[in-house]
């Protein structure tokens, strides 16, 4: 057994020294502004932990041959294995692996499903901190900007800054503005120090260094955001509002690209910056999509132990692609594919898959949800509101069904909760309603901008986070932009045309008319008219040419992930 468990341990090292080969790659294609090349770093890394979990497994089916369909064969493997790595850093990581290999093996094997469940034997106690991540502390012992300066030095890229003291002096600037300080000299006084993490964060075209300000008695998140332009690298922004940095270590945005170990040891640093932050995010965010998957389910299991709630049908609309649920006392949906769609759908349950695998590895711009794909979980059935098990079993039955007391699951997917965009119209007074609808034509315009037009623009299809941000969840009619023909509406040919119910010009698969879209917002006239006024052009069949050829002509910039405007700075 021992021999088993130290080469599924391998196994685990390969992927992990792997991954870092993948991700420290970021710092030259950040420096040379390789910006097609870090997508594809990121799409290799995400595809990298499923090819290593099917390397190991037929490593391990030489190994044991027909030992490897044997339950008492794992169970004693694992128990080696455990005892191994229990207290090593990233242990909580190697034992997700372990579950990864030993489910993929089992999945073909006629068994208990709750034996090869994504959330089986994940609950646990928290893994304590006892691997921190690497710092730098910058104490301030005379002047902020001496420590400012230092600090800059010592992140400095190969690509030069364009100007370091006006960098200094932004930073600086900043820093007096967020402890409230009257001037420079005020400030001097009572800025204790400056911690940063040793790693540098990279996302696409933007890089990272993630921080805390210390101040009298008080502190807050410091987040220097580096880009690297025509003319060289300079500070773009300096993020110290929790809002803000919660939003660039969103559920909503691409996945970082850092070299930090131990990971653990990174999420609990962010995680004493953002409270609120749950685990999973900061797992998922920093690349370990698996470990954040294993965390959503540890934490979502402990609290269902100790809720009196039941599970209900999610707030909003019911979709004829997805049953959605929740439980009102924690924060995340579930949504399972329907057995049939309703006119007028056309996709396929596969086809449906496709797009949510897309999404996990395409650039979210912050406009789209991040996903948590689970299979064969297990419910307490006595926990379902017995009209949501009624359409359960009902319209999901290929799916759903009933072990014991048990609702088991096959397939679905999980992700933050988030109120529909219509609700929220209606329910809040007119100056939220319009900043809300005014981040929707933003949403899909940021969208656009990174190759996606969602397809389906009703109001119900997009959600507002906690932070007021307009965020897109309903992905079965997603496609590329650069797939679309935007065409202008052809006038009628004479009255009869003006007459018809039907279109009276031939309209391809493909073939999208701008011109219609205000079909999908059933709002009232003011807000209307302020959509209008902002968001005009997205009524415009030469506005999405204009930025499909920018696509075409690999010339799009990309959304920066920055919450509030004014946290970022406008000029060089």
């Amino acid at each position: 057994m021992r021999l088993a468990a130290a080469r599924l341990h391998d196994g685990f090292i390969n992927y992990n020294n792997n991954y870092r080969r993948i991700t420290q790659r970021a710092r030259s294609r950040f420096e040379l502004r390789d910006w097609g090349g870090a997508r594809k770093d990121l799409a290799e890394r995400i595809e990298l932990y499923d090819k290593s979990v099917s390397r190991t497994l037929a490593q391990l089916r030489s190994l044991l041959g027909e030992h490897i369909d044997d339950l008492d064969t794992w169970r004693a493997i694992r128990k080696v294995y455990w005892s191994r790595i229990d207290d090593v850093p990233d242990g909580e990581f190697a034992k997700t692996f372990c579950n990864s290999v030993h489910r993929d093996c089992l999945r073909s094997l006629d068994i208990d499903p709750t034996q090869v469940s994504d959330t089986a034997d994940v609950v646990s106690p928290d893994p304590p901190l006892r691997h921190p991540a690497r710092q730098h502390n910058y104490i301030n012992w005379h002047k902020v900007r001496d420590i400012v300066t230092r600090l800059l030095e010592d992140y400095r890229f190969a690509t030069p800054y364009v100007d370091l003291d006006a960098d200094v002096d932004f930073v600086c600037n900043e820093i007096v503005s967020i402890i409230g300080a009257a001037d420079a000299a005020a400030a001097d006084e009572a800025v204790r120090r400056i911690e940063v993490m040793h790693d540098v964060f990279y996302q696409t075209s933007r890089a990272f260094v993630v921080g805390k300000l210390f101040w009298n008695h008080a502190s807050c998140p410091l987040v220097l955001a580096f880009e690297n332009t025509d003319n060289g690298v300079r500070i773009e922004a300096a993020l110290s509002s929790a809002d803000d940095v919660s939003v660039l270590f969103g559920f909503t945005r691409s996945y970082f690209m850092v070299d930090v170990e131990p990971v653990e040891g990174a999420v609990y640093f962010i995680k004493s910056m953002l409270p609120r932050k749950p685990l999973d995010e900061l797992f998922t965010i920093l690349g370990r999509a698996r470990q954040g998957k294993t965390e959503r389910a540890r934490s979502f299991y402990r609290h269902l132990a100790e809720a009196d709630d039941s599970f209900v049908h999610a707030a909003g609309d019911r979709g004829l692609v997805m049953l959605v649920f929740t439980l009102p006392s924690y924060d995340i949906v579930f949504k399972i594919i329907r057995d049939n769609f309703g006119h007028p759908k056309n996709v396929s349950h596969d086809e449906v898959k496709r797009k949510y695998k897309f999404v996990f590895n395409h650039d979210r711009a912050g406009r789209l949800i991040d996903t948590q794909e689970f299979r064969n979980i297990e419910f307490p059935l006595d926990k379902f509101a017995p009209e949501l098990l009624e359409e359960l079993l009902d319209s999901t039955s290929q799916t759903v069904r009933i072990d014991g007391d048990q609702l088991v699951i096959d397939h679905l997917y999980s992700e933050r909760r988030v109120t529909p965009l219509n609700i929220y119209l209606r329910e809040q007074p007119f100056e939220l309603a319009r900043d809300a609808l005014l981040d929707y034509g933003q949403a899909i315009k940021d969208l656009a901008m990174t190759n996606i037009f969602p397809g389906d623009l009703l109001l119900k299809n997009f959600g507002v986070s906690r932070h007021g941000r307009v965020i897109f969840y309903d992905y079965d009619e997603l496609c590329l932009v650069t797939d679309c023909e935007f065409r202008d509406v052809p006038p009628p040919r004479d009255f009869d045309d003006e007459m018809r119910a039907e279109s009276w010009f031939h309209v391809s698969e493909h073939d999208i008319f701008p011109e219609e879209f205000m079909r999908f917002l059933a709002i009232d006239a003011p807000l209307k008219a302020a959509f209008l006024a902002t968001h005009g052009d997205l009524l415009e069949a030469a506005y999405w040419r204009r930025v499909k050829q920018l696509h075409l002509e690999n010339r799009a910039p990309e959304i920066a992930p920055y919450y509030r405007l004014g946290a970022r700075r406008t000029s060089a």
